[in-house]
């Protein structure tokens, strides 16, 4: 395969097509970063694009995304992940040769499927990325500089992913403050749907299930800190997690279905008045909640001492 010569991200036109809570963040942190690179980005709703520009954060923005990627070194398509074949599709005609091409969506294997349907098999310069980060809130008003420091940003590439547009894409996410890890497309849906999907799943369920009781309006004025704190996600875009569940059922179904066996037990508990077990299960709870916090103070102080 001929290998192509690699632009820097500061010499690079790089195109942002979605400027929601992901791609806006991206553009205000290469912008923060001093990238050096033209930021252009595309959306539908042009108010956003003339705020980000007016702000700095980009240098451009286009209506379509065909003709902003017309001269494109490095697309990101910050795009729910049903909208990527779609989104892959218009913008085909216009990529050239070199230009690499890469995602933000929560679901890697649907995102894979979508560019191997497009371009007959996922082309070696598409690589394929989700950083973990994000907010209940949506669009570029919610947007934040900071949201990617700290916070891991995984790779799905395959064995003929060209290796010159993986450091660029890896480079694009280490400027934004991320930590870059690999990992295979698989693995990353199973691992997905246990840490995000699934507790999301729950937060939409509890939420719509307490809303239609009788006296839901009770429940909700005397709801405290916890309810507020376990039911926060489920602000999150609907139209987003609605893709994110279709894309990846299977893999949030396996984790679920456990999740159910382990509620039966719980509530097998309640009924028998067994003190031990509900005892062992919030015991169990509170010291692994304790690991992964002890993990994220380690995490963010390795941060700051590399800052």
């Amino acid at each position: 395969m001929k290998t192509l010569a690699m632009k820097t991200l500061a010499q690079s036109k790089i195109v942002i097509v979605g400027l929601g809570l992901i791609g806006g963040s991206l553009a205000r942190a290469l912008s923060r970063a001093g990238c050096g690179g033209q930021i252009t980005a595309v959306d539908r709703d042009e108010a956003q694009l003339q705020q980000a520009l007016r702000e700095g954060s980009i240098a451009a923005y286009a209506l379509d995304a065909r003709s902003a990627c017309a001269d494109a070194d490095l697309v990101v398509l910050a795009l729910p992940v049903l909208s990527i074949e779609a989104a892959l599709g218009e913008i085909k005609p216009a990529l050239s040769e070199h230009a690499i091409v890469t995602d933000v969506a929560s679901v890697k294997r649907e995102v894979a499927a979508a560019a191997a349907r497009v371009f007959g098999k996922v082309p070696p310069r598409f690589v394929p990325g989700h950083p973990i980060a994000g907010s209940e809130r949506s669009g570029y008003g919610a947007a934040l500089a900071e949201l990617f420091v700290g916070r891991k940003c995984i790779l799905t590439p395959f064995a003929h992913t060209d290796a010159d547009a993986l450091a660029q894409v890896r480079e694009l996410w280490t400027l934004c403050g991320a930590e870059v890890v690999d990992m295979a497309v698989e693995h990353h849906d199973a691992v997905l749907a246990a840490t995000s999907h699934l507790p999301h799943l729950l937060a939409f369920a509890l939420v719509d299930t307490l809303s239609q009781q009788g006296t839901s309006a009770e429940i909700f004025r005397y709801a405290a800190g916890g309810f507020r704190d376990f039911t926060r996600i489920a602000s999150s875009d609907p139209t987003m997690w609605r893709d994110i569940f279709l894309s990846n059922g299977a893999a949030t179904v396996a984790v679920l279905d456990r999740f159910l066996d382990d509620l039966k037990a719980v509530r097998q508990a309640l009924l028998t008045q067994d003190a031990d077990a509900l005892f062992a299960l919030c015991q169990r709870a509170r010291e692994s909640r304790g690991q992964f916090l002890e993990f994220m103070q380690a995490a963010a102080a390795k941060q700051v001492s590399q800052a």
